[in-house]
């Protein structure tokens, strides 16, 4: 499948969305100039499975975020999606509340027992938020020690401020903290993952105004022994809460947490993304001691209540129960990667790749290497492939389709080695070189 790069609707509603939307998108991770300036399908048309048409009846296979890591099962999974309709059917909201949020936090509590109680939001960023309000509530103090990212809420962002106001952002490069009160400044300290002396420093620097632990168990790398160890040892030992962020990680490698296959339990954990398959949904569990607080702290929502978001997260759960989700995903991500590894040195390459097998990521490693990206979805788009040099697997995802997906990155990689070694990668873009997005403090 061949497609001709020219403007079409998509592209001409997005230039007109700029005009109407601060940035263009909701999502800093969809704009359009993080793939292809000028050319990237702005807007889908419908979606089933892997694939993606435009607003121009253009056909793309999927092949980088599957919305950013929501849809798991796939686009419309015909499970989930009537499950919601049959919802829908008997009505959203009303004044009283959901029976299925009782029964999906039986659930979650079932798959894990150390938990005892839970909340729920409609996204990962204020469930986060939800989380650090109810640490602070209970331990009566502000701190909170972190690694890894976890959403655009003011306590996160708060790590960006500096005592001089010229270095603000320099910590987390992309994530501006414009309009995080400065009193915030202090309130957030982070450590990097896997660096267990780091944290052992901060911790006995900082624990006596601690008010929570936050990371996520595991993300672009595997912990070292002893690390999630020590954090877990010295958490309990001060009575700091543990808070593991698995709105990314979450229902990959395990039916529930990463940190079940990992054999570290946290005393909350967060949940969103995966757990309902596309359909707004979050969820905070943890133990008793430390959700009781939730009823000390203001924390109330309306669209908490809808009735769409527990039951796709129950319909969701359940298919990852019966079709043995994570340990498919765990196979095609590693399909993937042996395959991006192939591919590397066939063309003697110089990529950086890293990831757990449902969440892939490759990097160049050239001083260019946004303009060798920004070829590569150039190329890959006109193959009929959205791309990135990220893969994140879902149940859609076929081997047939991934072999595909593979037969025609080996086309795309000799491309783009006889263009590096010409120096003509630039020359052969058709349009700006893509932007780059935040970086992660791992």
């Amino acid at each position: 499948m061949t497609n001709k790069l020219k403007i079409g609707k998509s592209q001409k509603l997005y230039q007109k969305a700029k005009t109407l939307i601060p940035g263009g998108t909701q999502l800093l991770s969809k704009r359009p100039e993080m793939f292809l300036p000028e050319l990237w399908p702005a807007y889908y048309a419908k979606a089933n499975g892997c694939t993606v048409w435009d607003l121009d009846g253009k056909k793309y296979f999927d092949l980088s975020y599957m919305g950013l890591g929501a849809c798991v099962l796939g686009y419309q999974d015909r499970d989930v999606n009537r499950a919601v309709i049959n919802a829908i059917k008997l009505g959203n909201e009303t004044t009283l509340n959901a029976p299925e949020e009782v029964e999906l936090a039986e659930l979650l509590i079932k798959l894990h027992p150390w938990a005892q109680m839970a909340r729920y939001a409609r996204s990962g960023g204020e469930a986060m938020a939800i989380a650090v309000r109810i640490a602070r509530a209970a331990t009566e103090k502000d701190i909170i020690l972190f690694c890894g990212y976890h959403g655009w809420h003011d306590w996160y962002l708060a790590a960006n401020l500096a005592e001089d106001t010229a270095l603000d952002g320099h910590l987390l490069p992309g994530l501006k903290p414009r309009g995080v009160p400065r009193g915030l400044l202090g309130t957030a300290i982070p450590f990097i993952y896997n660096n267990t002396e780091e944290f052992k420093r901060l911790f006995a620097k900082y624990h006596n105004k601690l008010a929570a632990v936050v990371m996520e168990p595991i993300r672009n790398h595997s912990p070292k022994p002893e690390f999630l160890e020590t954090i877990r040892e010295q958490t309990n030992k001060m009575k700091i809460p543990l808070i593991f962020d698995e709105i990314t990680s979450g229902f990959r490698l395990a039916v529930g947490g990463a940190h079940l296959k990992l054999g570290i339990n946290p005393d909350i954990a967060v949940f969103a993304k995966g757990m309902s398959n596309g359909y707004p949904m979050a969820a905070v569990i943890g133990k008793k001691r430390f959700m009781e607080y939730a009823q000390e702290s203001f924390i109330s929502s309306t669209n908490w209540t809808d009735r769409i978001g527990p039951t796709a997260a129950l319909a969701t759960i359940r298919k990852y129960k019966t079709k043995q989700v994570p340990k498919y995903l765990e196979k095609i991500g590693q399909t993937v990667q042996d395959g991006w590894k192939q591919l590397q040195l066939t063309y003697k390459l110089k990529l950086q790749i890293s990831g757990i097998y449902p969440l892939g990521h490759f990097s160049f490693e050239y001083e260019n290497a946004q303009a060798v990206k920004t070829l590569m979805i150039q190329t890959m788009l006109e193959k009929g492939f959205l791309t990135s040099t990220a893969f994140y697997a879902s149940l859609a995802h076929t081997e047939k389709i991934i072999d595909n997906y593979l037969a025609a990155l080996d086309d795309t990689f000799g491309i783009l080695k006889k263009n590096i070694e010409a120096n003509t990668v630039e020359k052969k873009l058709r349009g700006p070189i893509a932007q780059s997005g935040f970086r992660r403090l791992t």
